[in-house]
């Protein structure tokens, strides 16, 4: 399944075609194994590293996750700002867990008494959020959206859950050019946010015309796609092969390490 390869023939658009996005030289080993290993490895471990609960266990997943990372040779600077952007999240939403969870108190803010077991808890979530984040970036991350679509189809995904993500892939960028136009044209007519009725009504317009528009462009395509024989299918030109030797190895290497974090996880 391909939404760009449908789109250059159904819609018109200039797009760039599958092949043209894999005759870029692979960039790293993990770009040499199929999407749908990929996919299912990266299912497999997140599955596996959300129901364990043990510190050294999350360690362990944290350290396989990095390796995996640089694997993929993902950017340190990038990856870091993510994960920061993660943690600061996960930081506000855990601070109130050594507050809340009965234990050994370990000190005393205003009164409140925080545990030991509360911060044990709260550095479990944080493990398991950064581990999983960390292996998806690596493993899913640094696929090509149509290539992931593909993926998904041919692991058997229901076909309107493989539309719904590919024309939104698509399209997002339309629906951004289309908000943008709108804001220039309220910006044009001296229009600025305030905290009053005014403004709240004029965001609702703004809102309530993207999605006008967002719907009579679906409409156009649609009947663009069933003017050129749409059954409900979208059909790839790219050929994306099928499980080489280092899937297999790959599989082997990851069913592993996932089976020495639940025999950690364990003790």
């Amino acid at each position: 399944m391909s939404v760009l390869d449908a789109n250059a023939a159904v819609t018109g658009d200039a797009c760039v075609c599958d092949a043209d996005l894999n005759a870029a030289p692979l960039a790293s080993p993990i770009d040499t194994l199929d999407p749908r290993t990929r996919l299912l490895a990266a299912a497999a471990f997140a599955l596996v590293v959300v129901g364990v609960n043990a510190p050294a266990a999350l360690v362990l997943a944290l350290g396989l996750a990095a390796g995996l990372g640089a694997a993929a040779r993902l950017s340190l600077t990038g990856t870091l700002r993510k994960l920061a952007a993660l943690d600061g999240f996960m930081v506000m939403a855990l601070i109130t867990l050594p507050f809340t969870v009965p234990g050994e108190a370990w000190l005393s803010v205003a009164g409140l008494p925080a545990s030991w077991q509360g911060v044990e808890r709260a550095a479990v979530i944080l493990l398991k959020g950064n581990a999983v984040v960390l292996a998806i970036l690596a493993l899913v991350g640094t696929m090509e959206p149509v290539v992931l679509g593909r993926a998904m189809a041919r692991l058997g995904a229901p076909e309107k859950l493989v539309h719904l993500y590919a024309f939104t892939i698509r399209y997002l960028d339309v629906l951004q050019r289309e908000y943008a136009r709108l804001r220039t044209a309220m910006k044009a007519r001296a229009f600025s946010l305030r905290a009053d009725r005014h403004t709240w009504r004029s965001v609702g317009w703004l809102f309530g015309m993207l999605m006008v528009r967002s719907i009579e462009r679906a409409e156009r395509i649609m009947a663009a796609m069933r003017c050129r024989g749409f059954d409900g299918r979208l059909w790839s030109l790219q050929d994306d092969g099928g499980f080489r030797r280092t899937d297999g190895v790959f599989a082997l290497a990851s069913t592993a390490g996932l089976a020495l974090l639940v025999v950690v996880g364990s003790l």
